[in-house]
């Protein structure tokens, strides 16, 4: 837990911009069905997913740092912050343009941030939360004023499109969020941030090959190892146990109730989790935030373009609380607090 309320704290942070990206193209579970065995009806009562985009391959204005560019010039204009304000940037993924160097070092250079230094962080759908509890630590160690924290996917490139378990979930998108310095009695700032991992249960989620560990070879490509994996049932009964328990976490740390909060972000991995969830919590689905339906699964950035989209909108508000929640592979978990 890292709360930004400590006596001993002099700065705290908050978010002051969020941006948002998404490739052109749509695939619509009519579409999908076209390609794999399965139906709109199925899809839809399993999962609450409708549409997904789908980033265009070779398309340089869609590589994963580009959507990534694009949702960090919409954080930067909202926080009124320019390029060579950014101290750091924070990237996270489980997708990257290249293994090396890292996306962040692609975004830096698109962006012409040079003051910053930049880092790839790979805590799948739990990235974006990871890189936003980093970049709340080193603002209030003193160490940093302006922090770019992304969210960014292109899983299509990694999905087999033959498995309808898994295809059918996810989809492209970046997110973005400018963290910022204030101080730390400010109203507005994160209250605390919750983190957690289990390498013990590698096995429920991810993509055998493509690493030291087992290159891709011709061997690892006909077993469609270059490919996500998942074990759909083990990991639902996961994810609905540590969304549940890392949010009353965060809600209980901070002396709340559950009805205190204004509005709920967790990961957009399932409907169906998301409204289990909730029945743990006694929590109003009328406060969930949901996009879900219309981009699927987009990992690492399904909490920053949900909550772009709330703030853009005007459904979240100054000194609203919001509740973010995450599970992901590794496995990866985590909640944050916050004050808007």
């Amino acid at each position: 837990m890292t709360p930004s309320n400590s006596p001993t704290t002099l700065f705290a942070s908050r978010i002051s911009g969020t941006g948002s990206a998404f490739p052109e193209g749509r695939l619509t579970n009519q579409e999908l069905a076209v390609r794999v065995d399965t139906s709109d009806e199925w899809i839809r009562e399993r999962t609450g997913i409708s549409e997904r985009r789908i980033a265009k391959p070779g398309d340089p204005n869609e590589f994963n740092s580009s959507l990534g560019y694009r949702a960090a010039l919409k954080a930067l204009e909202m926080a009124g912050k320019r390029p060579e304000d950014i101290d750091q940037i924070l990237y996270a993924t489980c997708s990257p343009d290249t293994l090396v160097p890292s996306t962040a070092c692609w975004l830096q250079a698109k962006l012409g941030a040079k003051r910053a230094w930049a880092v790839d962080i790979n805590a799948a759908c739990s990235g974006f939360l990871y890189g936003l509890s980093m970049a709340d630590t080193f603002v209030r160690a003193g160490q940093s004023k302006t922090i770019l924290v992304v969210g960014a996917e292109v899983l299509s490139s990694f999905v087999n499109w033959e498995d309808r378990t898994s295809c059918i979930l996810f989809g492209d998108a970046a997110g973005a969020a400018i963290v910022e310095r204030t101080s730390s009695d400010s109203p507005q700032r994160i209250l605390s941030s919750h983190l957690h991992s289990d390498g013990t249960l590698t096995d429920l989620l991810g993509m055998p090959a493509g690493g030291s560990r087992s290159p891709v070879t011709a061997d690892t490509i006909a077993l469609k190892q270059n490919f996500l994996q998942m074990k759909g049932r083990e990991v639902f009964k996961v994810a609905v146990k540590t969304l549940a328990d890392f949010a009353q976490t965060a809600i209980e740390t901070n002396g709340f109730k559950a009805e205190d909060i204004d509005w709920f972000i967790p990961h957009q991995a399932n409907l169906r989790i998301i409204e289990a969830v909730a029945n743990r919590l006694d929590f109003p689905m009328e406060k969930v935030l949901l996009n879900v339906e219309r981009y699927g699964n987009t990992s690492a950035a399904t909490v920053p373009t949900m909550l772009d989209e709330a703030v853009r909108d005007g459904r979240i508000k100054p000194g609203h609380l919001v509740l973010l929640d995450v599970f992901g592979a590794g496995l990866t978990y985590g909640s944050i607090l916050m004050r808007w």
